[in-house]
């Protein structure tokens, strides 16, 4: 204990090994869902392997996580992540022409200028041109599109052909989400510690008679198939096409944007709610040099994530918004970002542990945390339209347009039109433009 007193300050941070343990399992358990995923996803990439995409999508959270943790002291877990997966088999199975050893050293090359943007300070300038309307819409921003994640898993909402509805709970694992939701929220109301775990738990459990929690055999994945992917990145090839070069920058710079600015946004909607990013924090943050606060040790440990993912085999690797589900369940320290590692850790040797609990049994968990973080809505002007609209099209663009980073930019080119507009343009920090430009400059790329 004394250890791990000096190493994490769980006194000071009003925390202790328990609640770091429940927290730790409960990020666990809400994003193990990516071991699985990740490799279904990226084995469409044109012959990926999915058994190194697997091996590679456990390391890269174990090793990405415990930087987090040991380096930054901070409860956030690193993994591959959705989304960017996803954009990383478009640009391979689409006309672009790059293979999957090619799209990996793009990720690689997105790490090395994350690393850059973040030793220059670069990052850091960004988040203090941020309004603070801004950052509180981004932060209940954020509690939506987990809510949204939520609803969606849990089946409470469903997609026919005539569009978007509330389902009509006849499906066996929509009844199990829903009865996870109402044993959390009895819990929670009931003041009880751990709640949100014990409701994972529990709802797996009850799962087991309703034949919706599998207790499935080994996997066929094996530690030895990371030799497939490992180092496999091709970056002689990326540049080998002097026609293509304007292609790689453009689609290095689409990979970037999005890991940057979901990171930013996870920390500041997640981070200064919960105080594990204090006014001390910020204060050191923009007025020291080097990496003194726990922010700059934080953004820095995610940008590494991403270039060891890469070299392992695997599409980017971020901070998860799922973090949130933990630093719920009262982590605050990088003692829940650990045990978070140790449980990815197990999986790489017991695959069928992550995949024991089904959706609907972390479902509700994302429904409540997304409950949880709303509070920051609050401290929004929404009698001033000037500031209201900008904060909403953040929020609301979130689950609408499914991604923090296509909120976010919603929110900025809002403000800085409204800014224009009024005659204030000089009350826009230059950042904000370049961003905003950069952002608009995406979506035309993208629609291209």
């Amino acid at each position: 204990m004394g250890f791990l007193e000096k190493q994490f300050q769980l006194k000071e941070k009003g925390t202790n090994l328990r609640t770091e343990i429940i927290a730790g399992l409960t990020t666990f358990v809400t994003m193990a869902y990516i071991i699985f995923v990740n490799p279904l996803i990226l084995s469409g990439a044109n012959g990926m392997p999915a058994g190194g995409v697997y091996v590679a999508t456990i390391l890269a959270a174990v090793i990405g996580t415990l930087v987090m943790g040991l380096v930054a002291n901070v409860p956030y877990a690193q993994a591959p992540g959705m989304g960017l997966n996803a954009l990383f088999v478009s640009i391979v199975t689409m006309s672009n022409g790059f293979t999957w050893q090619q799209a990996l050293a793009i990720v690689f090359i997105c790490g090395i200028i994350n690393i850059i943007i973040t030793v220059t300070q670069i990052r850091k300038m960004i988040i203090k041109a941020i309004p603070k309307s801004l950052q509180y819409a981004i932060g209940g921003g954020i509690g939506l599109f987990i809510a949204y994640i939520g609803f969606k898993n849990g089946g409470f909402i469903v997609f026919p052909e005539s569009g978007q509805t509330l389902s009509t709970f006849t499906d066996a694992n929509t009844q199990l989400a829903l009865i996870g939701l109402i044993i959390i929220i009895v819990l929670m109301v009931l003041k009880v510690k751990g709640a949100i775990l014990i409701g994972i738990i529990a709802t797996t459990l009850i799962g087991i008679p309703m034949g919706i929690t599998s207790l499935g055999g080994d996997s066929a994945y094996k530690i030895s198939d990371i030799s497939q992917t490992f180092f496999a990145m091709d970056i002689g090839g990326l540049f080998s096409d002097p026609s293509k070069i304007l292609l790689v920058i453009m689609t290095t710079f689409a990979f970037s944007l999005s890991d940057t600015f979901d990171t930013i946004g996870t920390f500041i909607g997640t981070g200064r709610k919960s105080g594990i990013f204090d006014d001390k924090d910020e204060a050191a943050l923009f007025s020291g040099k080097g990496f003194k606060s726990k922010m700059d040790k934080a953004l820095f440990a995610d940008a590494t994530a991403t270039s060891i993912g890469a070299l392992l085999g695997t599409s980017n690797t971020t901070t998860y918004v799922e973090s949130a589900a933990g630093i719920g369940a009262g982590g605050r320290t990088g003692l829940t970002s650990i045990v978070t590692a140790i449980m990815f850790l197990v999986c790489l040797l017991f695959a069928p542990v992550a995949g024991i609990v089904p959706g609907a049994a972390t479902a509700p968990a994302l429904i409540i945390v997304g409950i949880l973080m709303m509070d920051s809505f609050g401290k929004i002007e929404w009698g001033d339209f000037d500031e209201s609209l900008p904060a909403f099209f953040t929020a609301v663009m979130m689950p609408f347009a499914g991604g923090i980073t296509n909120g976010i930019a919603a929110g900025f080119i809002m403000y800085v039109l409204v800014k224009i507009f009024k005659g204030k343009f000089k009350e826009v920090h230059p950042i904000m433009y370049i961003v905003t430009l950069l952002f608009v400059a995406n979506f035309v790329i993208s629609a291209l």
